[in-house]
């Protein structure tokens, strides 16, 4: 008997040795792994929340100096309350600076944020540099576009102008037309947006020459230019912005943010500063669009970032663009309603309804599911 005793310690104690070895491994090569995927980067970028700004408070300038968002220093502007906060989008990462593969794992879990593919939001053509600078223009653009829509819906006159921006290779007004060109006409057609020029070049038709009236440096000339058909439209060959001759200063203060989605905010603080009272009654609305000089809001991307900044920055209610929520059905965060809004009329019966405490359910939305 004491030997079989002996016998089995023998036999149970090898496999023991055996299993704990097994175990040692196991762990060292998760060790491994996991040092792996802290410091391997990854070929993603994370989309995630940005900084939140009111555009009725104050932000830092370039100087770290709090300024407000809006100034119109030659018009009476009234007391306004509560926040419309515009929302932004932070990248971490870029093709410099990739993010871990661990830090892309803990982001896929988290509904606030998003994995992009690297190339998709940093093209291997486009530098990082290009990219900012891309993005400030569209900021810039965009401002013009809510002062713009502000002051239409308002009802004020002002001119408005197309200008050349600049001329892709192979261009059929190379030669012809320059940047800093303000087209007045086509064809004795007048054009005072980019949509009229668009469609007075549809009822050209291409191949065949048209009288083009422009500026250049203040003179009047005509030239003519042989329109082409690219997918479906007419055009010039010509990149264009609008520019508006506004009555009065509008100074937008909003440094190191990019983009043309705050355009819908701004024009809702631009109204709320302009007119006596508070458009939302002193409530904490958020939003995001982008806004043509017609007040018509087109769509954004990181949509479902900027739900969970406006409710981490408390917001109650959020102004979507109509043609987002498909982006953003299924992502409402908890306590946050979200109206669905095609213009900036539509933005700001949701904001009356807000003010008086009206029903709000038979305002357009996007589905929470």
């Amino acid at each position: 008997m004491a030997l079989f005793t002996d016998q089995s310690s023998e036999r149970t104690g090898e496999p023991r040795r055996r299993g704990g070895l097994k175990g040692w491994v196991v762990l060292g090569v998760a060790l491994v792994a996991g040092i792996a995927l802290g410091v391997v980067p990854s070929p993603y970028v994370i989309e995630q929340p940005g900084p939140v700004f009111n555009t009725l408070g104050t932000a830092p300038n370039a100087d770290d100096v709090e300024t407000p968002l809006i100034t119109i220093p030659d018009e009476t502007v009234y007391p306004t309350e509560g926040n419309l906060d515009l929302l932004t989008v932070s990248v971490f990462g870029n093709r410099e600076t990739r993010p871990s593969w661990l830090a892309v794992a803990t982001a896929w879990f988290d509904p606030s944020r998003a994995v992009i593919p690297l190339d998709q939001v940093f093209p291997d053509d486009v530098t990082t540099e290009q990219r900012d600078s891309v993005n400030q223009a569209a900021m810039v653009n965009s401002q013009q576009d809510a002062i713009a829509a502000a002051l239409t819906h308002l009802k004020y006159d002002y001119p408005t102008n197309v200008s050349v921006v600049s001329l892709p290779d192979g261009s059929p007004a190379e030669g012809i037309l320059q940047e800093g060109d303000v087209i007045i006409a086509v064809d004795g057609t007048s054009v005072g947006s980019i949509g009229a020029l668009r469609a007075a070049l549809q009822e050209t038709g291409p191949d065949a020459p048209v009288a083009v009236d422009i500026l250049r440096e203040g003179a009047a000339q005509t030239v003519q230019v042989t329109p082409v058909e690219n997918a479906g439209s007419v055009v010039l060959g010509i990149n264009v912005t609008t520019t508006y001759q506004f009555p009065f200063t509008v100074d937008l203060e909003l440094d190191r943010v990019g983009g043309p989605s705050a355009g819908m905010m701004f024009s809702l603080g631009i109204i709320d500063k302009l007119t006596p009272g508070s458009l939302q009654g002193g409530a904490h609305v958020a939003g995001t669009g982008t806004i043509d000089q017609a007040g018509d809001v087109g769509p954004i991307g990181g949509i479902q970032q900027k739900l969970y900044g406006a409710k981490d920055a408390g917001a109650e209610w959020f102004l979507a663009p109509a043609e987002s929520c498909g982006d953003v059905t299924g992502h409402i965060p908890d306590g946050l309603t979200v109206f669905s809004v095609k213009t900036l009329d539509d933005a700001l019966t949701a904001l009356d309804a807000i003010r008086t405490g009206a029903d709000t359910s038979a305002l357009p939305s996007c589905p929470t599911k």
